[in-house]
Order: C-alpha cells, then sequence, then structure tokens
C-alpha cells in the first residue's frame, strides 16, 4: 500500500503525531511523502520448544501417585542424564483425579477397576532444533506417552525481525523515489520510520502420542526437520521532497 501527501503552497496540513515527542507537519516548507511497504524474511528455525508429559493410572488415588511418580522422575532423569540441561526442562502442568465414567466406557470391569484415578504432568523442554527429535525420543522411550508438539523459533528473535524491518524500509525508500519521480521532484532525507512486526502463522506440530508396546531401545527416534519460519514487517516512512 503506498499513501502520499503533499502539501499545496496555499495549505498547511498536520500530519497524525507519530510519538508522545515528534510530529511531523507538512506544509509549504516541509513537503513529503509517507510510504508503507511492507516485506518478510525466511528462515529454519534453530531452535525448538518441545511439550511431553504422560498419564498414569491406579485403581486408587496413592496408587496412581506412585505410578506417576515413577514416570515423572523417569523421564526427567532420562533427559538430564543424556545432557540436556534441567533449567531447560520446565514444568507445565501435573494434576491428580478421579477417572470420569465416560473415559473408560469401553473398558472391561477389571480394566476400569485399574484406572479408577489418573496423574498427568508435562513440560517442555527447550533444544537446538536438530536436537528436538533426539529429546522426543528419550522422553517416550521413558514413558512420556502425551508427548510430540514442537514450537519451533529463534535464540535470537530479533535477528529475524531486524532483517525484515531492513527489506520493508529498503522498499519504502524504493516507491518514494518513484513517487517524487512522477511528481517531477527530488525525494530528501528520511524523517521518519517506524515498523511492526507480523506474528508468524500456525506452526505444524506433531500432536500426542501414545508409547507403542514393543523394545523401545530398538527404536529410532522419528524423522523431524526444522521448520522454516516466516517474518514480516510493515514500516510506515516519511521522507522530504525537494
Amino acid at each position: 500500500m503506498i499513501r502520499f501527501r503533499i502539501a499545496a503552497l496555499s495549505a498547511a496540513v498536520v500530519l497524525t503525531a507519530f510519538s508522545e515527542a515528534q510530529t511531523i507537519q507538512v506544509n509549504k516548507e516541509n513537503r513529503t511523502i509517507a510510504i508503507t511497504a511492507t516485506d518478510k524474511v525466511t528462515a529454519i528455525a534453530d531452535q525448538g520448544t518441545l511439550h511431553i508429559g504422560f498419564i498414569a493410572y491406579g485403581p486408587d488415588s496413592n496408587t496412581a501417585y506412585a505410578n506417576g511418580s515413577r514416570l515423572s522422575n523417569a523421564i526427567v532423569k532420562a533427559l538430564t542424564d543424556a545432557g540436556i540441561p534441567k533449567d531447560t526442562i520446565q514444568s507445565e502442568n501435573q494434576q491428580i483425579a478421579p477417572v470420569q465414567n465416560y473415559q473408560v466406557d469401553k473398558l472391561t470391569e477389571a480394566q476400569k477397576a485399574q484406572r479408577q484415578f489418573q496423574v498427568t504432568q508435562s513440560w517442555t523442554v527447550k533444544t537446538g532444533a536438530n536436537d528436538a527429535a533426539k529429546a522426543l525420543d528419550l522422553a517416550v522411550k521413558a514413558g512420556a506417552n502425551q508427548s510430540g508438539q514442537i514450537d519451533w523459533g529463534f535464540k535470537d528473535e530479533n535477528a529475524p525481525e531486524v532483517e525484515a524491518a531492513a527489506k520493508a524500509l529498503k522498499r519504502a525508500h524504493t516507491q518514494a523515489e518513484q513517487m517524487a519521480i512522477s511528481l517531477n521532484t527530488k525525494l530528501g532525507v528520511l524523517l521518519y520510520a517506524s515498523n511492526e512486526v507480523q506474528p508468524s502463522g500456525p506452526r505444524p506440530m506433531f500432536r500426542s502420542m501414545a508409547a507403542a508396546p514393543m523394545a523401545m531401545d530398538k527404536v529410532q527416534p522419528l524423522a523431524i526437520n526444522p521448520r522454516e519460519i516466516e517474518k514480516t514487517a510493515t514500516v510506515y516512512a516519511v521522507f522530504a521532497i525537494e
């Protein structure tokens, strides 16, 4: 979108204040062109936030809690033993509660008796993008049967945003130059610029999974590749014209 305002010699127009401390005025002494330009950058994520968790059952709350405790500590131990720093493993949720009838209505009476209470727990694990598959594999093999979502991102979130804004500003300058030429004038200096980074779109994710009843130590990690992420910035720039 391109917008331009040029003050006629016989009129004076005041632009809306862009900040509390600065107001750009358009008048016969200060003619301007205002441009809104958008650009984007894409880059492969270098960081992943993995969501892992489990659900465990028991015939009573104490047994369910004991089963949950065993799984909880086994999962965290598997991750830390593999060299994943403990401070990158952060708790999300943990709960012990009775199992509702609708959750077990298709089970046999014997199975229902063993699922009277349930313990759920979940964490996030922040890893390098290329290590996400390994972390998921370790967690699932240790009992994390409600795992798999990965939020892809960057270690330095500002870098792609700054790059997108710089490209948008360059585009704005080019558009302003073309506008100035069409008006038989010359583009002057940049008077003001602001940018807004647009939120990224939904990130594809691998949904929750249950551990398969097989020799898990022989199962290879899932083939997971980091996602390409797009960052978009919109720049509003005001240029003087001579």
